[in-house]
């Protein structure tokens, strides 16, 4: 009965869950009090990751409200890490970049998040669990895309 598709999906999602709650609380306890939110650093990685995006497409992308981004943009452009640039299709939108500063903050807060978990899979997990992990990672991120 647990390889069935209701019992796959439940156990997914428990664990799943847990990990986003550690994952953001480690990210809490490395946030200084002017540091980018979690939600602010999403948007940075996905602009990273992606390039220049309009707003709104930042919204959909991360599945949160055109406010939550409006305010997480808000945030980024105060402390200097993303540009504003227009559209050069449509020069009544904006997109945004991130800038060199950015790429600097970005780059340190994933080195501390990704040092940490570094640490922990390769203190407890087997060559063979992290080559499970690694053939896992991208299959959760298409379901995360999917959901």
């Amino acid at each position: 009965m647990p390889s069935e598709p209701l019992y796959i999906a439940r156990d997914l999602r428990i664990a799943v869950g847990r990990l986003s709650r550690q994952l953001r609380r480690i990210y809490g306890q490395a946030q200084a009090d002017d540091e980018p939110s979690f939600l602010e650093l999403a948007v940075l990685l996905r602009v990273e990751r992606t390039g220049p995006s309009s707003a709104s497409a930042l919204a959909t992308s991360e599945r949160v409200t055109a406010q939550a981004v409006s305010a997480a943009l808000a945030g980024l452009r105060r402390r200097g890490l993303v540009d504003l640039t227009t559209d050069a299709g449509d020069r009544r939108r904006s997109r945004v970049e991130i800038n060199d500063a950015g790429r600097l903050l970005l780059a340190a807060r994933e080195r501390l998040v990704g040092d940490r978990l570094t640490d922990v899979v390769t203190a407890n997990f087997s060559a063979t669990e992290l080559e499970s992990l690694a053939a896992a990672a991208p299959l959760l991120d298409r379901l995360a895309d999917l959901l």
